[in-house]
């Protein structure tokens, strides 16, 4: 579980990271990212459709991207990330999600050197 101080909750935040953030996505997963404020924590959030399957398949892939994130949270520079999963997220390995994960962090230009 990510740490309190570090969970997207609010829907205008979710909004914002939408309508002003920058979005780059692959086959598994969208991310959005929005920079702002250093100080400020990191806030993560995640939406996971109705598209991806039933409850227990969406909740396992949201648990997935949760440990992703929860892993590399040191590491990202920006201020809101909100994590979108696509359909194919439902059939792809821990490593296939985490592989995705990072690379479109990379591409957003937020994950700093491991």
């Amino acid at each position: 579980m990510l740490p309190a101080a570090n969970r997207l909750r609010t829907s205008a935040d979710f909004h914002s990271a939408f309508r002003s953030g920058s979005r780059t996505a692959n086959r598994f997963v969208v991310i959005h990212t929005l920079s702002g404020d250093s100080e400020a924590d990191l806030k993560v959030g995640f939406t996971v459709s109705k598209k991806v399957g039933n409850a227990v398949v969406r909740n396992k892939v949201r648990r997935r991207l949760r440990h992703i994130m929860r892993t590399h949270l040191h590491d990202v520079d920006a201020q809101v990330i909100v994590i979108r999963a696509l359909p194919a997220a439902a059939g792809a390995t821990y490593s296939e999600l985490e592989r995705a994960v990072v690379c479109l962090l990379q591409r957003a230009g937020v994950l700093g050197h491991e």
